[in-house]
């Protein structure tokens, strides 16, 4: 497949300038054009990109990280992490809150990088970074200040997970992401794709405010072994086509997200509660 440079952008979570600076400095452009001329990046080429991110998350020089990222990705053995304990999870999150709230989002990416790297996305997720937002989104609704408190942290975790590597390789498309067409709420499935990387499983997300004719098109054409559907309101879930989607034999069909719950749904579609159970729910699906 092939990505149009704001397209890449977006799914980095980077600018197209920043882009376009990488590729003149450090020649991390893409090879290829379409007919009429148009720059398209191949996917090896994004993953070089991620891998990019990734370092410069960290505090790599970006010459350095330019240098790094075009070499072959080490191999490294996929883990879903070992748990945290109740202390170490409190003392993580107070981190958090003391690098966000001095609006520090270097140090948000740099702290939420390593708490991955120590422990995987599954057990990062559910005991520090969920509770974390969680925490901070009440905190922002009982003050009635600090939005950009939350919207900088949120950069910041978005910018780790995105760091995780995509899988190396050729294979079955696990899993197809995407939000409601009005959710604009788009972690929880960065998170679950990044997961699902460490499980070294393929997967897609379209984003944000997937139009209902939009996210159909896409299951037709990629055929995954799962479509996960996020809404975190019931009006934004009520907007998902989602009889649609279970007409494909072929596809498991997962609503993820509090808007679902209470609507009647098909009796295939299927409601992990959390993270860990939607990430064993797709493996399951291809590792049968």
């Amino acid at each position: 497949m092939s990505w149009t440079p704001r397209a890449v952008a977006a799914m980095l979570g980077i600018s197209p300038t920043t882009l376009r600076t990488w590729d003149q400095r450090y020649g991390l452009g893409p090879t290829g054009r379409t007919a009429g001329g148009h720059r398209r990046y191949r996917d090896d080429e994004v993953d070089r990109l991620r891998r990019m991110v990734a370092l410069t998350a960290r505090g790599v020089a970006p010459a350095e990280a330019a240098r790094q990222a075009v070499e072959p990705a080490p191999e490294h053995p996929r883990r879903v992490g070992d748990a945290l304990t109740a202390d170490a999870a409190r003392a993580a999150r107070r981190g958090f809150f003391t690098a966000a709230d001095r609006l520090d989002e270097p140090r948000v990416r740099r702290l939420a990088a390593d708490l991955i790297a120590g422990h995987g996305v599954v057990a990062s997720w559910q005991s520090v970074l969920a509770p974390f937002l969680i925490e901070l989104g009440d905190r922002v609704s009982r003050r009635g200040t600090g939005v950009e408190v939350e919207h900088l942290a949120s950069a910041g975790l978005l910018h780790a997970l995105r760091g995780v590597p995509y899988p190396d390789g050729d294979g079955t498309l696990a899993a197809l992401l995407s939000c409601a067409p009005d959710e604009q709420h788009t972690l929880a499935l960065d998170a679950l794709g990044a997961a699902l990387s460490e499980e070294d499983c393929r997967w897609r997300s379209l984003g944000a405010r997937v139009p209902a004719a939009a996210l159909c098109d896409a299951l037709e054409r990629l055929r995954p072994a799962v479509v996960v559907v996020w809404a975190h309101l019931a009006d934004l879930a009520d907007a998902v086509p989602i009889e649609d989607l279970c007409r494909r034999a072929d596809t498991v069909v997962v609503a993820a997200g509090p808007g679902w719950d209470g609507l009647a749904l098909p009796d295939a579609v299927r409601r992990p509660a959390t993270l860990a159970d939607a990430v064993r729910l797709i493996v399951d699906q291809v590792r049968v």
